[in-house]
């Protein structure tokens, strides 16, 4: 520890510092909420529905002068209204999004906030970096150089003479171990002095006593090191710069030796050349390759040189359209956009560059992805619809993220991804089994009145309807699904379109029940509503497992809880209008009709679904 007194002059202080900036980028930094936009326009096309249906019937009884039948219509529209506002969707959104942020957590990744799992699935842009995420990050020194008389031997001992094994530097580790692989004995040096690496000055330096004499060892950044140096002519710097390319193009990091000569610790001499290797991590071109087949495009973000970065993104199969982030420096904004989105990485970038990437590719209509781990990446992680911070982050990096890795590595971010898609295709069969409900009771409950004048379902029916329905549906939580093989976007015109086909089937499913119990079971008024009440809930049973499969409803087997609360719903309600417990009950045979027939016509359906999901694109 040192100390002392120092005068300074301070000449910025809050938001117009470095780091105060990034601290209001982080406050401002929000990515828009998809989830809430795509929930509150399906509440909307509900509701609509429910309005234009209540108008209807309204405008019908003022022509049919049904003036007495003012309740029933009254009555309707509580009806419509219980029906269409999805009184469950907090409930089910929060089950199944915790649900899927257990199943993350088992994979090495923590949620940190939970729409994000949802907004994982759909994102087609991951940015990462290099080091540590597709990199191993541990250095290694792959070759050694020697100029002049010196030799290999010198090169490494002079390297390990300036580093330090105390202060656990990454580049100083790696010298030093290399160092004791060539068995080199430095029995015969003693360490006077040592200046450790500062960023600053990008290099660091010993005072080494060897007998009676001493010389001072540098390593650091070459063109540092090598401007240090005396009697360097042009053909030693066309020789080094060109060993230097060379290692830049194998992905090589290069620093340069030098140590002084005679009495004067200042006349350095250049020693020779130490390239460093960060391999790649033995999964990350395959995980790279996983990433695009499920239609994510990767970017990489280094700070590296150009030709470094180019030879990584190459190894790992990224692609070799590496840009400088100086290119587009002045470029105008659409050309920004347009070039970034077009690029495989960028090279040469500072940490709050990343924000502007992110953006840039969100301006364009992209998902983004971001991994990141320091106090920099905090805007960039927290503007990205999935920000990542990766194992070694730091606290403020895991505060902005939204999903936090325990494990090094991308593979974790592809579970990641896999299982936020799977998340989604579970909450996007409770939309359509909504939608779908909303479309059938709707729809029949105007019909039905349009020929009755009458409510086929009564206030209670609802009620119990509406419970059957959302519980079973809050099973879908633990389904099983299948990740898709494209990212997911949320369009609820389609989804709605394609509800609509099984939606109308089922109308007349009940339509063909009310006649039933009309002409065939001749069932008084209260008993043909029990009759409707069942028919709805047995075949909201059998909706969600045909709509819980974009394919047909055989192709995978439904979730252990799906199933038990299904069958239990089934058997729980056969038996309250068998035995007509709140309800007035219906006999054994007429119960066993229903259910039967809501069984074969429901699961019928799933034919015409099939072609209207493929039609649609869900």
């Amino acid at each position: 520890m040192r100390r002392g007194e120092a005068r300074c002059a301070v000449v910025n202080t809050g938001a117009n510092t470095y780091f105060g900036r990034t601290a209001e980028l982080v406050k401002t930094a929000k990515p828009k909420s998809h989830q809430g936009e795509v929930m509150m326009t399906m509440v909307r096309y509900m509701m609509y529905l429910g309005i234009a249906a209540l108008v209807l019937i309204l405008a019908y009884g003022v022509i049919m002068r049904l003036e007495e039948h003012i309740v029933n219509m009254l009555t309707l529209a509580v009806i419509f209204l219980m029906g269409a506002v999805p009184v469950a969707l907090p409930a089910v959104l929060t089950i199944v999004q915790s649900v899927g942020a257990m199943e993350l957590a088992k994979k090495g990744a923590l949620v940190t906030r939970l729409d994000s799992i949802e907004d994982a699935a759909s994102i087609d842009v991951l940015c990462f970096d290099k080091t540590g995420t597709i990199t191993q990050n541990k250095l290694s020194v792959a070759e050694s150089m020697p100029f002049s008389e010196f030799t290999k031997e010198d090169v490494v001992t002079t390297a390990a003479l300036s580093s330090q094994e105390e202060g656990m530097d990454i580049i100083d580790l790696a010298i030093i171990e290399y160092a004791k692989g060539m068995r080199i004995d430095f029995k015969a040096y003693k360490r006077i002095s040592h200046l450790p690496f500062n960023p600053s000055i990008k290099r660091s330096e010993a005072i080494i006593e060897v007998g009676a004499k001493h010389f001072k060892a540098v390593k650091g950044a070459a063109q540092i090191v090598i401007s240090m140096c005396r009697g360097i002519d042009k053909e030693d710097m066309e020789k080094v710069n060109g060993i230097i390319e060379e290692f830049s193009r194998k992905g090589y990091r290069t620093i340069a030796v030098a140590r002084s000569e005679g009495d004067d610790l200042d006349n350095l001499k250049i020693a020779g050349l130490l390239s460093l290797a960060d391999p790649l991590r033995p999964d990350s071109k395959s995980m790279i390759e996983q990433a695009r087949k499920l239609g994510i495009k990767p970017i990489m973000l280094t700070g590296d040189s150009m030709a470094i970065a180019k030879e990584i993104a190459l190894q790992a199969g990224i692609g070799g359209n590496i840009i400088s982030m100086a290119d587009i420096g002045g470029l105008s904004e659409d050309e920004q956009i347009k070039v970034v989105g077009e690029s495989d990485g960028f090279a040469e970038i500072y940490p709050e560059d990343k924000y502007k990437i992110v953006k840039l590719l969100q301006s364009r209509g992209h998902m983004v992805g971001m991994t990141g781990d320091g106090v920099n990446d905090a805007p960039a992680l927290k503007q990205a619809e999935m920000g990542i911070a990766v194992s070694n982050a730091t606290d403020v990096a895991k505060a902005s993220a939204s999903v936090v890795l325990t494990e090094p590595g991308i593979s974790v971010i592809i579970n990641a991804v896999t299982i936020s898609r799977q998340t989604y295709q579970r909450m996007l069969t409770w939309v359509i089994n909504k939608v779908t409900k909303v479309i059938e009771f709707v729809g029949l409950l105007t019909l039905s009145f349009f020929w009755l004048h009458q409510i086929v379902l009564s206030l209670l029916g609802m009620s119990l309807l509406v419970f059957a329905n959302d519980f079973v549906t809050m099973s879908l939580a633990t389904d099983n699904v299948k990740h898709t093989p494209n990212p997911n976007k949320w369009n609820v015109k389609h989804i709605t379109l394609a509800s609509l086909v099984p939606g109308m089937l089922l109308v007349m499913e009940g339509m063909f029940v009310i006649l039933m119990g009309m002409k065939y079971f001749h069932l008084e008024w209260e008993k043909l509503r029990t009759l409707v009440m069942l028919n709805l809930i047995f075949n909201s049973q059998f909706r969600v497992l045909i709509v819980r499969e974009r394919r047909h409803f055989w192709s995978s087997l439904p979730g252990r809880e799906l199933l038990i609360l299904s069958s239990t719903t089934i058997i729980g309600f056969a038996l309250m209008g068998l035995y007509g417990i709140l309800i007035p009950s219906l006999n054994l045979y007429q119960t066993l009709v229903v259910l039967g027939f809501s069984v074969v016509f429901t699961l019928g359906i799933d034919f015409p679904k099939y072609y209207a999901f493929r039609r649609f694109g869900l």
